[in-house]
């Protein structure tokens, strides 16, 4: 719960320094600010992404203390979170753990 806190912490704060779009959610920035917050406050970069359809990009951003964030981007470059969480478990994190 505290992980899903700070993150919309993060986006309010992207939201207020992005050219928010009058409808757009609040959970949503510019994909630059939001990318970079993560980098910035949890550490996490891109490990995969796939389409959703021509206009949307799906993106997994994951930590090595396997903290990860769900982020779908658009063509315009805004993105939205759609879910995070921690505990992320794949062969590059549990290589990096100590006694793995």
């Amino acid at each position: 719960m505290t992980r899903f806190l700070m993150a919309a912490m993060v986006l309010a704060t992207a939201a207020v320094y992005g050219a928010a779009q009058a409808n757009a959610a609040a959970q949503c920035a510019p994909r630059a600010d939001v990318v970079k917050a993560l980098g910035d406050k949890f550490h996490e970069s891109v490990a995969g992404r796939g389409l959703i359809n021509p206009n949307v990009v799906l993106e997994i951003f994951v930590s090595d203390q396997g903290s990860w964030t769900v982020l779908a981007s658009d063509t315009k470059g805004q993105s939205c979170i759609l879910s995070v969480g921690e505990g992320w478990d794949s062969p590059t994190i549990a290589a990096a753990m100590p006694g793995a």
